[in-house]
């Protein structure tokens, strides 16, 4: 069983919509549903994987993990979260206590969400 999809609440649509469409483009992430000020879904072929959903201020925050294939893929990522207005959480690099493998950057997103991009594979230098 896969993940079909996620909904993230933000409190400003508008905002997270375009600091999302930076960071996701990409990685092939278009904007697949509008409902202006509520929602907005994104995703890659037809169907929207991640929502954009409005909530109050004061919502949790979440931790959203993104697979990658490479380890160049995840610096192109966190640096585009950082160019797009996100604060850094962890550059990318090696995570040696999750496994040996593990390689991943972190940011904070507008709303304090908490942002990985992992890959998973080892890559010889």
């Amino acid at each position: 069983m896969q993940l079909d999809h996620l909904n993230l609440y933000v409190e400003d649509v508008a905002r997270s919509r375009e600091f999302y469409l930076r960071v996701l483009a990409p990685f092939g992430y278009r904007v697949l549903r509008d409902f202006g000020e509520d929602a907005a879904g994104l995703g890659t072929l037809d169907y929207a994987i991640l929502g954009l959903v409005r909530a109050q201020p004061g919502f949790p925050s979440t931790h959203l993990a993104f697979a990658v294939a490479t380890h160049g893929e995840v610096e192109r990522f966190h640096a585009a979260a950082l160019a797009a207005g996100g604060r850094d959480n962890g550059a990318p690099g090696p995570r040696p206590h999750y496994h040996p493998d593990y390689y991943a950057g972190f940011v904070i997103d507008p709303d304090g969400h908490n942002l990985e991009v992992v890959c998973h594979a080892r890559e010889e230098p």
